[in-house]
């Protein structure tokens, strides 16, 4: 049975423990848990891809052990930042929320997957399937040193994945892929003076994003999200005032649908880039693919009757940010996200979550786990 107090103890101290991601060190937090776990009689593995990087694994196991459900949240925060009115690392509960950094992403989340598997080994469930639970590190920065090696390696290779990193009981079904990359133009140096004899960069790039602001990809609607979107996140160029500049450089964020091709995006920007010089380069820093799966599959149907057993209202929904659902479609595992935090809140200075939220975040989670059955997506 899900305890309250317990869950509010347990969240109280997860926040406790400093896992600021930049610098990045979930060593501390990482042996919590595993103790943790380890209390309750479960095998717990630790890996790390770098020193400090701490990921954790444990698994419980079912009546069928070939096939397995994954639950993942991750165990980093983003650092606090200066806005904080009051202490990020201090847990404090008012107006039956509790505050503190972590306290929606993730570590809400990570307490109700705790304080649901410590009521299922209390009521001594016998799951249809092995649970596999992992808290994984890095999530803030990519999952780098988290997600993405403990799927490439095959560390974690379960039937079906569900992510707990999302807010309000909102179940995550399609999210939109990203492309992070830099554009370095080259000009013509020469005294600002006499502008006309050399190449200014810094025009040749603001040419450039201003088509590329308006121009219009081609794209299939999709009911649960945005259109395409390109942000415009740093720029740089120019040595001095009274020099023509002949350096520019800018770094751009652009978000695309299911059905849409990274490849195809980039050649398409790269010729529209061409019009206006020869004299440019690309960096890619980061891509990532769209997802989707359908709101038919078992994994979504099961979930939302178990959000509507515990009085919760469940919505399918698409996420405009990247998730780390998307990683495990090149291992053909289907997954979906949810989670039990408030909206708004991640990120953001005063994060809280709603206590009774989470509570009933962990009933569900519990219902979920004990009624899902392999097989039937």
């Amino acid at each position: 049975m899900v305890n309250k107090k317990r869950l509010i103890s347990l969240l109280q101290q997860l926040i406790r423990i400093n896992s600021e991601n930049p610098p990045g060190n979930e060593a501390a937090i990482g042996r919590f848990v595993k103790l943790y776990l380890e209390r309750l009689g479960l095998k717990v593995k630790i890996y790390e891809f770098a020193r400090s990087r701490t990921n954790i694994i444990a698994v419980l196991e079912g009546a069928d052990k070939k096939h397995s459900l994954l639950i993942t949240p991750h165990l980093d925060t983003v650092p606090a930042g200066r806005s904080w009115k009051t202490n990020p690392f201090g847990a404090g509960i008012k107006n039956g929320k509790i505050y503190g950094l972590g306290a929606t992403d993730c570590k809400g989340n990570l307490a109700c997957a705790l304080e649901a598997v410590n009521s299922l080994l209390e009521d001594r469930v016998k799951l249809d399937y092995n649970l596999i639970f992992a808290a994984t590190a890095d999530e803030e920065a990519g999952s780098g040193l988290g997600l993405i090696p403990l799927l490439e390696r095959r560390i974690l290779k379960p039937s079906a994945a569900l992510v707990l990193d999302s807010n309000d009981f909102d179940i995550i079904v399609t999210q939109k892929g990203l492309i992070h990359f830099k554009v370095l133009l080259e000009g013509k140096r020469a005294h600002g003076a006499y502008p006309w004899r050399g190449i200014n960069a810094i025009d040749i790039a603001l040419e450039i994003l201003r088509e590329l602001k308006q121009h219009r990809f081609a794209f299939s609607e999709n009911r649960y999200l945005r259109p395409p979107t390109l942000n415009i996140g740093t720029i740089k160029g120019g040595d001095k005032v009274n020099i023509v500049s002949d350096w520019c450089e800018f770094e751009l964020d652009l978000r695309f649908l299911p059905g849409m091709q990274a490849d195809k995006i980039l050649k398409e920007i790269k010729g529209l880039i061409a019009k206006h010089t020869k004299d440019f380069k690309i960096e890619i820093e980061g891509i990532q693919k769209p997802y989707a799966i359908s709101k038919e599959h078992y994994l979504v149907s099961s979930l939302s009757s178990a959000i509507k057993k515990v009085g919760a209202c469940p919505k399918i929904k698409g996420s405009e940010g990247a998730t780390v659902i998307t990683f495990f479609q090149d291992s053909n595992i289907p997954a979906i996200a949810t989670g039990f935090g408030s909206s708004g809140c991640a990120h953001a200075a005063g994060e809280f979550a709603k206590i009774d939220n989470l509570y009933k975040g962990s009933l569900a989670l519990g219902e979920f786990l004990k009624e899902y059955r392999h097989g039937r997506g």
